[in-house]
């Protein structure tokens, strides 16, 4: 594991884990009535963080500014994972029971033969094993204001975290540790969600003027929010999150509006296709959901409720212990993101499946619209004239846009076919008679007919 740690990271990282050694052998000394000089491990002051060390665990060390309880839980949690031997003074035996010294928590890891710390391992080092104050002061850092687990650094399975949990650094924190890189979680039946992105910019959303101010008041919420809530205090009438459902047919720029809110302002936006959620996890919903819920919360993502009709639907029948399980999760989540302090969007293609009590709880609600002509043209320009040779390129776009009543997205399945065409015959250009046979595509699949 040491060879995965850059050159850059070791600074900073070697000189807490000799820190920690030292608050160990302190510890120890200390429980047995051993000579030695410190009185309390306190006295052992965290390394300082030398400013040309810009490594991913210095740059979370200053972003976070953990306290002396913080650092060394974060350290203890890493120790394991790059220098297991300084925990292998734990695996002692108390002599006169037979068995491990229970006061130093951990747990035994049968498959590395290591000692696994847990932060009643912590409390120990803080002199929690037999001062029942030092103990409560710990446990009220752990539960209430402990940024380790609130920033999601560090994982627990339960809240509110209990002493006997294992220490367990995230796959997020230790991917910016190892790599020094921001790292992006992955979809999986665990974390049920992606996150999305888009080279396009504002001007290629083609809406209605009316659309795109509702957007913008959307954007200007989460811009301004702490203003409007913190230092203005209206947080004592308003709530901090914000929900919004967009609803419309498919590939009328819902997910595309979704995307570009969150790369305007630079925040993270996920996508949860709850469709799949339903089909793949049911039972797991509540378990990872809120795992992202959390995640989402520390880090000020946008989430994305893509396909939400299939969970937010009307629900009427709880004829099995199905029916009734689902509901559950259906009210676990309304109620996350009723709560979720941040931009909320849900999408869907029918208004009419959200249920009208939930419906009223939404800031705001954008209908978008399948493109009328003015929108269309836009569009056919943006995506052919720009790129492509056309002949009479005007009176093409011009006819196309009149006659042929398509979304943006079905316009995009037109381009990829035309770009395709364009490829085979070497010159990139395209005619009216390629440009029909990518629309007549379009409309055999929506079962339309072509004329």
């Amino acid at each position: 594991m040491e060879n995965l740690i850059h050159k850059p990271a070791a600074h900073t990282l070697q000189h807490d884990m000799l820190w920690l050694e030292a608050i160990i052998e302190v510890a120890l000394a200390l429980y047995f009535k051993n000579e030695q000089k410190y009185s309390n491990v306190k006295a052992l002051t965290p390394p300082e963080i030398i400013p040309e060390d810009t490594s991913g665990y210095a740059t979370i060390l200053r972003r976070l500014h953990l306290n002396f309880e913080e650092r060394l839980t974060l350290v203890m949690a890493l120790v394991r994972l790059i220098k297991p031997q300084s925990l292998d003074v734990f695996l002692i035996k108390n002599k006169s029971l037979d068995t491990v010294f229970s006061e130093f928590g951990g747990l035994k890891d049968d498959k590395q033969h290591g000692f696994v710390p847990t932060l009643e391992t912590v409390c120990f080092l803080l002199g929690g094993a037999d001062n029942i104050e030092i103990r409560l002061e710990f446990m009220k850092i752990i539960y209430e204001s402990n940024s380790l687990y609130k920033e999601g650094v560090l994982e627990a399975s339960k809240h509110p975290v209990v002493l006997h949990e294992p220490l367990q650094v995230s796959d997020e924190y230790l991917g910016i540790i190892i790599t020094n890189k921001t790292y992006s979680p992955q979809y999986n039946s665990k974390f049920p969600a992606k996150a999305i992105f888009t080279k396009m910019t504002w001007d290629d959303l083609v809406l209605e003027s009316s659309i795109k101010t509702q957007l913008e008041d959307v954007k200007q919420w989460v811009t301004h929010s702490h203003l409007i809530l913190n230092e203005w205090a209206l947080d004592k009438t308003l709530k901090p999150g914000y929900r919004v459902l967009f609803y419309g047919p498919p590939g009328t720029g819902k997910t595309l509006a979704a995307t570009l809110l969150g790369k305007t302002i630079d925040v993270p936006v996920y996508r949860i296709d709850l469709s799949m959620v339903v089909s793949k996890y049911i039972g797991e919903t509540e378990k990872n959901l809120g795992r992202l819920f959390d995640s989402a919360a520390a880090k000020h993502w946008i989430l994305f409720f893509d396909e939400a009709d299939a969970l937010f639907s009307k629900r009427t029948d709880t004829n099995t212990s199905n029916d009734r399980h689902a509901n559950q999760e259906v009210a676990y989540l309304l109620q996350r993101i009723e709560s979720f302090d941040g931009l909320v969007i849900l999408a869907t293609n029918l208004q009419t499946n959200i249920d009208d009590a939930f419906l009223r709880r939404f800031q705001n609600s954008i209908k978008f619209p399948k493109p009328k002509y003015k929108e269309r043209k836009r569009l056919w320009e943006n995506l052919l004239s720009t790129d492509f040779d056309i002949e009479n390129a005007t009176q093409v776009i011009d006819t196309i846009a009149a006659q042929y009543e398509l979304s943006g997205g079905e316009m995009i399945n037109v381009l990829r076919y035309c770009a395709i065409k364009a490829a085979q015959s070497g010159e990139k250009k395209i005619d009216y008679a390629t440009i029909m046979t990518g629309i007549k595509k379009e409309y055999e699949k929506s079962n339309k007919t072509f004329n």
